[in-house]
């Protein structure tokens, strides 16, 4: 199978599985990860989401680029079509977007080796992005006269310093994951030998905290950046009312005084 998942520790693990295609996606490909996201984030069971690839050459070097194109519509006729029709018929670009799944759950790009367009695009749109030190990114459509269609460009100037977004997306340049640290876009990097122990560590790290509150903090960041100050704060007493009078939020201050190991049940 392309795509592979498992459920361990409250942590669900979702692998590109095309080795032989450095984890390339075709729509196919794209829709089931599609689905894979939406079946984990709406178990009951998981806690957080790691999405990596496998073996170590390659995260996800993109789109498939030898996938056959058949049936293509235009643009005009594509937009009028479902979401699985129009990616069928040319518009797969549409499968890239994450935000229409309504994920909750936080979202964790483990990064092994080659992360390229389409690849970048989806570690870009995650909460949380790890780095092996094999790793590097790139977003290369102008070299083959194309753009980041999965919103890639504002999505970079959004995570890393504009200049160096810039540079990158202009000239299709990669950079590897100490640079990616440097700028921040990613915010750890680990040796090949401890990359699955070390990802695997934070990943339980997040699944240990209270499962509403983790949501919610997942919540304000997406919306509260682009709100003003007064927005942010309202939005901010909001969700934290929601939490005040929660059973999870009363186990948690009462392990704290008895020094004890919380157990949530995001209630």
């Amino acid at each position: 199978m392309p795509i592979t998942s498992d459920i361990e520790d409250a942590v669900a693990t979702i692998v590109f599985d095309r080795v032989d295609k450095h984890n390339a996606l075709d729509p196919d490909h794209m829709m089931d990860l599609r689905r894979h996201l939406t079946q984990a984030s709406a178990d009951p069971s998981v806690r957080v989401i790691v999405l990596t690839g496998k073996g170590e050459k390659a995260f996800c070097a993109g789109a498939d680029l030898t996938a056959p194109r058949e049936g293509q519509a235009s643009l005009a006729e594509a937009v009028t079509l479902s979401l699985d029709e129009s990616a069928e018929r040319g518009l797969y670009v549409r499968l890239l977007d994450l935000s229409n799944l309504s994920i909750r759950k936080p979202l964790i790009a483990a990064v092994n080796g080659y992360c390229l367009g389409a690849g970048m695009e989806i570690a870009l749109q995650c909460d949380i992005v790890l780095a092996s030190t094999t790793a590097s990114f790139g977003l290369p459509e102008v070299m083959i006269a194309s753009l980041p269609g999965g919103n890639g460009v504002p999505n970079l100037l959004r995570a890393i310093p504009r200049a160096v977004a810039m540079r990158m997306l202009l000239t299709g340049g990669r950079i590897d994951a100490e640079r990616a640290l440097a700028v921040g876009l990613v915010s750890d990097v680990f040796a090949p030998v401890e990359f699955a122990d070390k990802v695997r560590a934070i990943a339980r790290r997040v699944a240990e905290g209270g499962p509403v509150a983790v949501q919610l903090v997942k919540m304000l960041a997406q919306h509260s950046a682009d709100m003003s100050p007064s927005q942010s704060w309202q939005l901010t007493e909001l969700a934290w009312g929601v939490l005040t009078e929660s059973e999870d939020r009363r186990e948690g201050r009462a392990a704290f005084g008895e020094k004890r190991k919380p157990h949530y049940r995001g209630r």
